[in-house]
């Protein structure tokens, strides 16, 4: 879906295909014809964008066959769809049964996610809809935070590496003239888990295309304040080069027990819901939400939110809420003001099927309804802070 901002620039928005499980090419063309074109058909849209998730084996089907890339760009304008962004953060088994700890790997110590970014900045160039001259992706913050703190030559690899990157992307530049931004998205529990933990390495590498992912749930996890945060990247000269609207799961009086009998609906085995409270002394967390239901470690006096991405459109029920308030006030910021901070929106609700039983849609139609309204949501955000909804 595109916009047009007030001054006159075109805003996208999509929503991530990481929601749909696939890990091969003939995967993801099945995303697209039974995920995809019946979300944009409920929108009744003749184009919607989507953030197209590459899993390491479709991406390097991809690079070594030209043909396949071709063939997969004629299917997305078949289809409707178009693709300004890809979300790199996973790269493999993202739909596995028992995610976890795994999705962190491999880091930017690790030279293969140095490889898999440069194929996918190198495919999305291939990709981006011809009247389009810039796309973005998203990965991951670095590292997660362990052994990577008790490395001692760990923080020099990164940062060589992305400078790596950096040089990359300027060369794709020159010789397609498609400018690829890469996004490191901060999430709790990792090196750079806030914006704020961003701004020094992104500033040792000094690079346009190589900023920012603001996830607004994993803003709201961490209890950023979103304009504390975003003055501060624009301060220290840190782009954004994309968004994530997601909302966090909120629990403002934890100690109660019917809240944490709420809260543990919400504790699953597949994906990892880092948990966090603001509290006198500063910030408390728990790699896990079943982890702080379980002991003490977390204190209670204070609300906790969980990193688990909840439907924008549909809150969880009291005595539970989502963080969408943080995702509102982040979005003004970023495309309210005179100009826009970034032009690329994706929503990212990957956890559907992770919900407690009672909230998973049960049919692929189902689904695609949930998606549907989240982006009229977001449309319906975007249309009051006065962009225009383009064809």
């Amino acid at each position: 879906m595109r916009f047009r901002h007030p001054d006159g620039t075109t805003v996208h928005l999509a929503y991530c295909t990481n929601v749909h499980p696939a890990e091969t090419l003939d995967g993801v063309r099945a995303q697209l014809r039974d995920h995809c074109e019946p979300v944009r058909r409920r929108l009744g849209r003749d184009r919607l964008g989507i953030g197209l998730w590459l899993a390491r084996e479709a991406a390097r089907t991809l690079v070594n066959d030209p043909s396949a890339l071709r063939a997969l760009k004629a299917e997305l304008d078949h289809r409707g769809l178009e693709v300004v962004t890809l979300n790199g953060f996973p790269y493999e088994g993202f739909g596995a049964e028992e995610v976890k700890y795994r999705v962190y790997q491999p880091d930017w110590t690790d030279p293969e996610r140095l490889a898999h970014t440069t194929d996918l900045a190198r495919l999305l160039a291939a990709l981006l809809p011809d009247d389009v001259t810039e796309g973005s992706v998203s990965t991951l913050p670095i590292a997660w935070r362990t052994p990577y703190a008790t490395d001692p030559t760990a923080a020099a690899t990164a940062r060589k590496a992305l400078t790596t990157l950096a040089q990359r992307l300027d060369a794709l530049a020159e010789l397609t003239g498609k400018s690829i931004s890469i996004g490191l998205e901060p999430e709790p529990g990792c090196t750079v888990e806030t914006t704020a933990d961003a701004i020094a390495p992104l500033t040792a590498v000094g690079h346009d295309r190589i900023g920012v992912c603001v996830d607004t749930c994993h803003l709201a996890t961490s209890f950023e304040d979103p304009d504390t945060a975003l003055d501060a990247l624009h301060t220290a000269g840190v782009p954004v080069a994309k968004a994530q609207l997601s909302a966090a799961l909120h629990a403002e009086h934890p100690h109660l027990p019917a809240v944490r009998e709420a809260l543990a609906a919400f504790a699953e085995p597949r994906f990892l819901h880092q948990t966090r409270t603001l509290t006198a002394a500063g910030l408390r967390g728990t790699d896990d939400l079943d982890e702080a239901l379980a002991g003490v470690s977390l204190p209670d006096g204070t609300p906790w939110r969980s990193h688990f991405h909840v439907p924008l459109h549909a809150p969880p029920a009291p005595p539970l809420t989502s963080t969408l308030s943080v995702l509102e006030s982040t979005l003004t910021r970023l495309v309210g003001g005179p100009e826009p901070l970034t032009r690329h929106l994706e929503v990212e609700t990957y956890t559907w099927q992770a919900l407690p039983a009672a909230l998973r849609p049960r049919t692929r139609a189902q689904l695609a309804d949930g998606i549907a309204a989240e982006l009229t949501l977001a449309r319906d955000l975007l249309t009051g802070l006065g962009l225009k909804e383009l064809p």
